[in-house]
């Protein structure tokens, strides 16, 4: 195949990923050929837009619909294939083969693969994406390697390090909440299982038999109610341009409670400071002011005392 990558991807990876983001795009047609031919596949043209990896449809020897997909090794890339490991296509894709050291999988295709993000119904999804988060939990296994959700809280020592203990673009008093909030939920958090991490509505897709099925988790140790922050502050961009946004939200925390049975200011907690949070790393990766993730926190935060 011949290779066309769009002009925004190639400038992403360098700007993520420094020489070793450069080097991975000028080897990445070679590898392509060499797992085309390892893994008897034909590659075709990647999905668009790409994010932080190279995915694309392929067919195996048997005419069986796959995803190939490569990113520069890290390990977060790492943390993916094992969790893909643990979720044995339960509630997730399934990752047929994997080279951790390459950075490179090859995953089952989800037919037909629509995006929740396309359901027009807000509560329906909400209630699609608690089912799957409920089906997605597991025990972490001994000796695991995945990162502490803590660790990504920490996150925001990076921003007062960047704007000499100020917050720069972003509203201080968000970010004081955040980091508040997030000491608070830590100190008398459950028990840790295996989180996807970035379970919102573009990572859950439509699969056969009306069933749906997440992909890309990050693979991260954390308490169950951790889950629920990446759907409040989505979909993206669409949510921040909901005239109802505050009477959505206050739904969606309650229509959670009630299904998944984890306290309110829980759940409200960790979607404020995970879009704070989400706010800090467009900044950080981007040099952009997410407007649409602080709206949605905006819309959260009179649910903490209401």
């Amino acid at each position: 195949m011949t290779l066309h990558l769009s002009r925004e991807f190639r400038h992403r990876i360098p700007g993520a990923f420094g020489d070793a983001g450069r080097q991975w795009l000028d080897d990445l047609p070679a590898l392509l050929r060499e797992y085309a031919e390892r893994w008897s596949l034909t590659i075709h043209p990647p999905f668009e837009p790409l994010s932080y990896n190279f995915a694309a449809p392929a067919t195996g020897p048997d005419g069986q619909a796959v995803v190939f997909k490569a990113g520069v090794p890290r390990p977060d890339l790492t943390s993916e294939i094992d969790a893909l490991r643990v979720y044995a296509g339960r509630g997730s894709v399934h990752l047929w083969k994997a080279d951790a050291d390459r950075g490179v999988m090859l995953l089952e295709r989800i037919q037909p693969g629509v995006q929740l993000a396309t359901e027009p119904d807000d509560a329906r999804a909400t209630e699609i994406a608690a089912r799957v988060m409920q089906s997605l939990w597991r025990p972490l296994p001994d000796g695991h390697r995945f990162k502490p959700v803590t660790e990504w809280a920490a996150g925001f020592a990076r921003l007062r390090a960047r704007y000499d203990g100020g917050t720069g673009p972003l509203p201080s008093d968000r970010v004081a909440l955040a980091e508040s909030l997030f000491e608070e939920l830590f100190a008398c958090a459950a028990p840790a299982v295996l989180l996807h991490g970035d379970l919102h509505h573009g990572n859950i897709l439509a699969g056969e038999s009306g069933s749906w099925r997440a992909i890309d988790p990050q693979g991260v140790a954390g308490e169950p109610a951790y889950e629920v922050g990446a759907l409040l502050h989505n979909p993206m961009p669409e949510v921040a341009n909901w005239p109802d946004l505050p009477r959505i939200q206050r739904r969606r925390v309650d229509q959670l409670a009630a299904i998944l049975g984890f306290d309110r200011r829980r759940i409200v907690g960790y979607g404020v400071a995970q879009a704070v949070l989400s706010a800090w790393w467009t900044l950080e990766d981007h040099e952009e002011l997410d407007g649409p993730a602080l709206a949605c926190a905006d819309a959260l935060v009179p649910l903490l005392t209401n």
